[in-house]
Order: C-alpha cells, then structure tokens, then sequence
C-alpha cells in the first residue's frame, strides 16, 4: 500500500500541519488503522478508500479516531489530485463520519466544503482558566471543542498551557483565538488536545468549522484568511455560506512510499 506524508495549509515543506495518507485497496479492520497511526505519530492518519464516485474516508490520530478533521482531508485531496486518483479539474467526494465532505482546486489552493460546527456560549469549566494560563473573555462550545476567545494576538502567541491539567477536562480539545495585531489576517488561534494524544495541533481544519463562523458575526463578513499561531504555523482561507465552511490551503508531500505490513 501506498503512503504518503504531506504537510497541509501550507505552499512550503516543513510547515503547516504534517498527515500521513495511506491509500487502501481493500478494508482493514480499526484495530490496524490504529496500529499504523501510531506508528505514523502525526496529529492524524488519514485512510482512503475508493468508494462508488469517490472514497471513504477515516481520520486516527495516534490514539484514538476523530470524527472530523481538516488538514488530513486536505492531505489526502493532494495526494489524490497529484497521483492521478481525480483530475485536477474534479471535485472529490469523501465520505466520513461527518457526512459527505468535497475537495476541488480553486485558484492553486484546495479548498475543502465542510459543515460549519458553530459554538454556543458556555459556562466555563472548573480549571481551564488556571490550565491555559490566561483570562477568558468568552467561553463556548462546540460539536467537539471548548472556545475561548482571549484579549490579544500576542496572549495566543504566548500561551503554554499546563497540557496535564487540560487533558483532564472531558472534551476534544480547546480552541484558544483572538482578533490579528497583523493586516494580513482577520484572527490567530491556537488549537490543544492533549486528551487524544497531540498536545497542540500545528493547524486545524475542522477548528476553523467553529472560528469561521465566530468571526463573521463578528467583523461582519464572510470571506476572512487565518493564521494558526503554532510553531510551525499555518494560513487558512476562510468562506461562509449558509451553513458550510469552505476551507482553502496549500498542500505539500514531504515523504511517500511503500507500507510493508
């Protein structure tokens, strides 16, 4: 089998979000998906598998399997418009646990149809303040996530949270945002998840389901470009149209080769 790794939301290698693509050619059983992600150790594995007019698609990070995740949908998109698996000119559908997720190229970039994951505004959970280090202006919650917004960029940029304390609260991860010091960009976030097993994710799609949204309502439109302020860092182009998110990103692979077992 076939095995990529592609780093995602991102036009230069050695940024972005790194995944790991492995294109299937019969099922395999959970328990060996889970074995390969962790072998992998990046945020997430993505398996694909073709199915009627396009593939099924699963997502495990080295714990567990998520139910939506963005960068590994835009990693295998690449891997499938670069091997000749769809015409750069098609649109891609994936099946999931999220429902029926598309990928086309528009402008060089991939952009992903995914559903929006709105928060709605929630009471703060006992030690997640204290965990992240910092003051919450607001607090939600998402299908998956906690949502914090902060006062400043340069508090997202200088978070260091206390990840044992944070993987103790019952959710996937935490969502940590605020609006841009830069012209460049309408918002900077931060995504935590040390609960399945990555203690930050370098740059998160299905976060920018909930940011995308947030945002809008709040500068008023809906066409806006992100940055996810992790170490490596990553850009996320954001559209809104009624109740979908489109996602658009660069993608590019680092490694491939041949998976023996």
């Amino acid at each position: 089998m076939r095995i990529f790794y592609v780093d995602a939301f991102t036009e230069r290698p050695f940024a972005g979000n790194p995944a790991a693509v492995c294109l299937l050619e019969h099922p395999k059983v959970d328990s060996w998906m889970q074995n390969v992600a962790a072998e992998a150790n990046l945020s997430e594995t993505a398996f694909l598998l073709r199915q009627g007019d396009g593939y099924n698609l699963r997502w495990f990070t080295p714990r567990v399997e998520v139910e939506l995740c963005g960068h590994a949908t835009l990693a295998s998109a690449h891997v499938l418009f670069a091997t000749s698996g769809a015409p750069r000119d098609a649109t891609i559908n994936f099946y999931t646990k999220s429902g029926v997720l598309r990928a086309s190229m528009t402008d060089g970039l991939i952009e992903l149809n995914f559903p929006a994951t709105p928060e709605e505004e929630a009471p703060i959970p006992e030690g997640l303040e204290a965990a992240l280090g910092v003051r919450a202006l607001y607090v939600g919650k998402t299908q998956f996530d906690y949502f914090v917004e902060v006062a400043s960029d340069e508090m997202v940029r200088g978070l260091s949270p206390d990840f044992v304390a944070l993987s103790s609260i019952p959710v996937r991860g935490v969502i940590v945002t605020a609006g841009s010091d830069s012209a460049k960009f309408d918002f900077v976030s931060r995504f935590f998840c040390p609960a399945v097993g990555i203690n930050e994710d370098p740059v998160t799609g299905s976060a920018h389901c909930a940011l995308g949204p947030y945002w809008a309502r709040r500068l008023n439109k809906t066409t806006l470009v992100a940055y996810q302020a992790s170490l490596r860092g990553g850009v996320v182009r954001v559209r809104l149209s009624d109740d979908r998110v489109y996602l658009a990103g660069g993608a590019v692979t680092v490694m491939s080769g041949e998976l023996n077992v």
